[in-house]
Order: C-alpha cells, then sequence, then structure tokens
C-alpha cells in the first residue's frame, strides 16, 4: 500500500475509492446517486479531487435533530 498523493485534478473512480478508504463498489454507488460529483471526459468516468473534499465536508454537517 503506498500513500502516494496524486498531482492529477481528477482521478479514476478506483483512486477515489482507495483514497477515501472504501471499497470500489461503494464508490461506484456513491457516484451512482450523485453523493459524489464526477465528469465525464470523452468515455471516461474521473471524480474531481475537490469532489472527494465536499463529499467529506457534507458527511461532518451537523443536521437539525441529530444527537450531540
Amino acid at each position: 500500500m503506498t500513500t502516494e498523493v496524486s498531482t492529477h485534478l481528477v482521478m479514476t473512480v478506483e483512486e477515489a475509492a482507495e483514497r477515501l478508504g472504501i471499497g470500489r463498489t461503494l464508490m461506484y454507488a456513491l457516484v451512482k446517486s450523485e453523493a459524489i460529483e464526477s465528469v465525464c471526459i470523452g468515455r471516461l468516468r474521473r471524480i474531481p479531487e475537490d469532489a472527494l473534499v465536499a463529499f467529506v465536508q457534507s458527511l461532518r454537517v451537523r443536521h437539525p435533530g441529530d444527537a450531540t
């Protein structure tokens, strides 16, 4: 397992899953549900780096009524 950080603006679904520490299947499900933004470049599906940051930030947002 390497800890090399990508310098690309976009990454493959597999690379994005690795960055989040989740499986490929879950990552595809998050993309399909539009929980994580993705873009098409030609026939390729890619995940912008800032989409991962936005996703993690959305998980940290407390919703009214949540336990403290």
